[in-house]
């Protein structure tokens, strides 16, 4: 199978599997897009729009990050990176068990992408206007995007880790449309029962990224990278 449809099949899990996660956190601002008076066709191409719009941005997130995971792969350093990445994953899950919060949300970025949200909410809503709340949503720090951004760093290369990016966007559309659409059915208590289940998902991707690194010869969840030696003498 082509790699890159691979990787786009491992980020689209990422975000089926994390939607969980998107209904908790990313719940609220999906159900405040005033959408319900719109007409069926208008509704459904603004939905489209918005979670385009979180796809995109990640994609290009994927495509910055992805200069480091390449950097890595010239090194030869690509499995090293994702046993790295998993143990990252892991270390930050454990923390936040205990009650240790590392300064991960950026707080300035977070206060000055809530208020371009607000600002643009209230704006009048025209086609582009839902596509720039999903690009500005997309930008909010989260738990599960460095998730995705580490799997994806992972990848070893700019394309890769942009495709995996956006293949998770395109992976949480499911549930966030279902969300959009029977939002007064999905409740507070709801989205934090689903939210709970957010870190044993996180533990699994955790360990899938190590054993990717460990090189078992498991196919696609450890496949065997044996290194190809050259040499630049002739033997006898």
């Amino acid at each position: 199978m082509n790699t890159l449809v691979l990787i786009f099949i491992s980020g689209a899990t990422i975000g089926i599997l994390g939607g969980f996660h998107c209904v908790g956190m990313c719940g609220p601002i999906a159900l405040s897009l005033p959408i319900h008076q719109l007409s069926n066709t208008k509704k459904t191409g603004a939905i489209l729009l918005y979670n385009l719009g979180r796809a995109l941005s990640y994609a290009s997130m994927g495509l910055v990050f992805g200069i480091i995971g390449q950097s890595f792969s010239l090194f030869k350093f690509q499995q090293g990176l994702s046993i790295l990445a998993g143990c990252f994953i892991l270390g930050l899950l454990l923390l936040t068990q205990f009650n240790v919060h590392p300064r991960l949300s950026f707080p300035k970025w977070s206060a000055f992408v809530k208020k371009s949200l607000s600002q643009l909410l209230q704006t009048e809503k025209k086609t582009t206007t839902y596509l720039g709340i999903g690009l500005l949503n997309g930008l909010l720090p989260c738990g599960l995007v460095y998730v995705a951004i580490a799997a994806a760093v992972a990848t070893g290369t700019m394309m890769q880790s942009s495709v995996l990016m956006f293949a998770f966007g395109i992976g949480t559309m499911p549930i966030m449309m279902a969300t959009m659409i029977f939002g007064k059915y999905v409740t507070q208590p709801i989205r934090m029962q689903l939210f709970k289940l957010t870190p044993y998902f996180i533990a699994g991707m955790a360990m899938l990224l190590i054993l990717r690194g460990l090189n078992l010869g498991i196919p696609y969840v450890s496949p065997r990278h044996d290194a190809t030696h050259h040499s630049c003498c002739h033997q006898p």
